[in-house]
């Protein structure tokens, strides 16, 4: 064993800090589309993460944007006329916030234009957008639209169409669709392709699927990539299917193309730590490690979190402090993993020092730490520091959501203060943020605690009538809730 290793048994060892990989190289082709397409990432914690300040500025610039090209719509003789770079802006500010409604009406106008010219790479980024936002239908009708503009479907937009009926689990869909691809002169689907099928099968747990597509893929003789050893591993460490995980792990190895990254390397860890197999996951990080690939700041965030699930807060901490010695700068994400942890396990003082070691560094708190705070002192019973918690988001320019207006009703609600839980569910409104079941069931349990029967009722019949009509949520949170 190599002496220079990185143990998670003695972080205090030292070994030789390469620059670690910031990005992985195993993206699916949807993510290719995006980055050629100018568009943002979106994080997979989407919305809590970004900069608060540049969050706002982009939904006001992008509801200027589509008004602007709405007011001109209107009028009769501009409708054909419009400016090209006030309406592809407009397209652009609507896809990058996954407006997908507002985006397919700014295309429709597009396409009154006269200057306007068909081209894949605009259906190819509205399908994926259509695809993250679960509207395969929609996708599917724009699909149709292209066809009748007489483009011809590139092996971006069928991929595109791929991810979008994957991504509503309409799995049979996204296999004929692979299917209409091999008819295609010139269309064939690639590594890709198959690496998005086989994503949106081990999503939905549809395993045994995935052995017909690498089949499959043999077949027609394409070589499996990294990314498809990465997504396999990834869906079946996150079942905890740890046999089937680590025999794809052996087969990529030994395939000699396709070696781990560091993508792979997280995504071990990540299955053996959330799995409270320690062992396990201090065993793979000393293998990796001889393979020659260095953790990154997602690796150690994984360690924390691990280590905080199983009440190892000792070695929690000496992750932190191997990262500073190294110079790993923590980020949000690390923070919050660390609060939340000592947060659930009632260590409320230590809790306390990371929070404001936090913002010393300079970072912004956001939802998810606000929301971790909050559950830590209802927990505690220290309603009086959830009324701080909310006076500080309150003179802040932090992105609330749904999540975290859940957290704080539900703190309310078992303090009892009735009131003031109602006058948050109101505030809802003015953040533009809808209320799902969780909040109804919250508030719900809270009236039926303290003998509001018929307020409880009253709001099981109206979430009853919100199932059946999408459309009461919005009268719900105009109203008054007592």
């Amino acid at each position: 064993m190599l002496q220079n290793s990185v143990s998670p048994v003695n972080l205090n060892c030292p070994f030789p800090v390469s620059s670690p990989p910031t990005t992985c190289s195993t993206k699916l082709r949807t993510q290719h589309l995006i980055r050629s397409s100018n568009r943002s990432s979106v994080h997979c914690q989407a919305g809590f993460q970004k900069d608060s300040k540049n969050s706002l500025s982009r939904i006001i610039r992008r509801e200027a944007a589509i008004e602007g090209i709405e007011r001109k719509a209107k009028s009769k003789k501009q409708r054909t006329r419009l400016w090209p770079k006030a309406v592809l802006e407009a397209l652009d500010e609507a896809v990058k916030d996954n407006a997908w409604h507002s985006a397919l009406q700014i295309f429709e106008l597009l396409r009154k234009q006269h200057w306007y010219e068909p081209r894949c790479q605009t259906y190819t980024k509205l399908i994926v957008m259509l695809g993250k936002c679960k509207q395969a239908q929609q996708a599917s009708l724009l699909f149709e639209t292209m066809l009748s503009e007489g483009l011809r479907p590139t092996i971006d937009v069928y991929t595109a169409l791929v991810h979008a009926y994957g991504k509503s689990g309409l799995i049979d869909e996204a296999f004929t669709t692979v299917e209409d691809m091999k008819s295609v002169f010139d269309c064939k689907p690639d590594v890709y392709t198959y690496s998005i099928l086989i994503d949106s099968c081990v999503k939905l747990r549809r395993f045994d699927l995935v052995g017909r597509i690498l089949a499959e893929m043999s077949y027609l003789g394409i070589e499996f990539s990294t990314v498809t050893y990465n997504t396999i591993i990834d869906g079946y460490g996150k079942a905890e299917l740890f046999e089937d995980m680590e025999k794809v792990l052996t087969d990529m190895i030994e395939s000699g193309d396709s070696l781990p990254d560091i993508f792979t390397f997280n995504s071990i860890l990540g299955a053996y730590g959330n799995g409270g197999q320690i062992e396990k996951m201090e065993k793979w990080y000393e293998e990796f490690q001889l393979m020659g690939i260095r953790p990154d700041i997602n690796t150690f965030n994984i360690l924390i979190k691990s280590f905080g699930k199983t009440g190892m807060y000792e070695k929690m901490g000496s992750v932190m402090k191997f990262m500073a010695k190294r110079f790993f700068s923590p980020t949000v994400i690390t923070y919050n993993i660390v609060i939340e942890v000592l947060g659930k396990s009632g260590k409320i003082e230590k809790m306390e020092e990371y929070f404001k070691e936090m913002k010393h560094k300079g970072m912004k708190p956001n939802a998810i730490t606000y929301c971790s705070l909050v559950r830590a002192y209802s927990k505690a019973g220290s309603i009086k520091k959830v009324d701080s918690i909310l006076r500080q988001v309150e003179n802040s320019d932090v992105v609330l959501d749904t999540p975290f207006f859940n957290c704080v009703i539900s703190a309310y609600g078992q303090a009892g203060n009735l009131k003031r839980m109602a006058e948050l569910f109101l505030a809802m409104k003015e953040k533009k943020c809808l209320p799902d079941n969780i909040t109804f069931a919250t508030m719900i349990q809270a009236y039926n605690a303290h003998g509001l029967i018929e307020a409880a009722q009253d709001l099981e019949n109206k979430l009853i009538n919100r199932s059946r009509n999408s459309g009461v949520v919005k009268e719900l949170i105009g109203n008054e809730v007592m």
